[in-house]
């Protein structure tokens, strides 16, 4: 199956009293996807474990009440790419050009301009986030009030923010891709005087050494150190490696 695509600017009321969890993620192409970590994959194996991060993410946001699920996707014409992955209620909008920063902003202000109460941006790249994270962040922006949510990554970044107006504070002069990102977005958010709410730390797949924390978190029943609450069960992940592991 197909998606409806979103287009900004076009508010529908019914989605007011909705918080849109929306997976930031790239059209699934060898190549294009999840390259870091080939090796110790190849580029189609990262391909194929890319649409397992996205089916799973997709899945257990697709179990979240008074939310909505979206993909924001880039690039604009590879809508086709998606079909039959997401659950049937998603839906699709397309990311803007620019920084990552600016990619960020323009995606949160797209989608605050379709009538969604709020957002979340997650990130494609952390199948086993549990759903009471998710939940909390949903429930935390229904609240009467302005607030941004974070959900930092053990690695210094972040796997979801979330926001109830497009502020810009937060994505800007942000030393993106380093272990900063966390620390210097909180900073950001407390100059502006915007209240912060934190989830707990998850973490993010994309090279060897994190493939191996996910591959002992669901082949070996073995949670990172840090981790507070269960992970999900990212099925589609857990059968990729308990594949792969079949075929050594």
């Amino acid at each position: 199956m197909s998606y409806p695509v979103l287009k900004a600017g076009q508010p529908d009321q019914s989605r007011s009293g909705l918080c849109a969890l929306a997976v930031m993620a790239k059209a699934p192409r060898p190549g294009k996807v999840k390259t870091r970590l080939a090796p110790p994959l190849t580029l189609d194996q990262s391909a194929a474990l890319n649409i397992c991060f996205l089916k799973d993410t997709t899945q257990n946001i697709d179990s979240i009440e008074a939310a909505a699920g979206l993909v924001c996707y880039t690039p604009v014409g590879d809508e086709s790419l998606f079909d039959t992955l997401l659950p049937p209620s998603f839906a699709l909008i397309p990311q803007r050009e620019g920084t990552f920063g600016e990619r960020l902003l323009a995606a949160a202000q797209d989608i605050l301009s379709t009538g969604f109460g709020s957002v979340c941006l997650i990130d494609s790249d952390s199948p086993t986030v549990p759903a009471a994270a998710f939940a909390q962040a949903a429930e935390a922006l229904a609240q009467p009030g302005d607030r941004i949510v974070l959900g930092p990554s053990d690695d210094g970044g972040y796997y979801l923010i979330g926001l109830k107006q497009a502020h810009p504070e937060p994505f800007q002069n942000i030393t993106w891709s380093t272990s900063v990102v966390c620390a210097e977005t909180i900073e950001r958010i407390a100059a502006a005087g915007i209240e912060l709410v934190l989830l707990p730390t998850w973490y993010d797949v994309d090279d060897g050494a994190t493939l191996a924390v996910l591959r002992a978190e669901l082949l070996e029943a073995t949670p990172p150190p840090f981790t507070t609450l269960p992970g999900y069960a990212a099925p589609h992940t857990h059968t990729f490696l308990e594949d792969m592991e079949q075929a050594r």
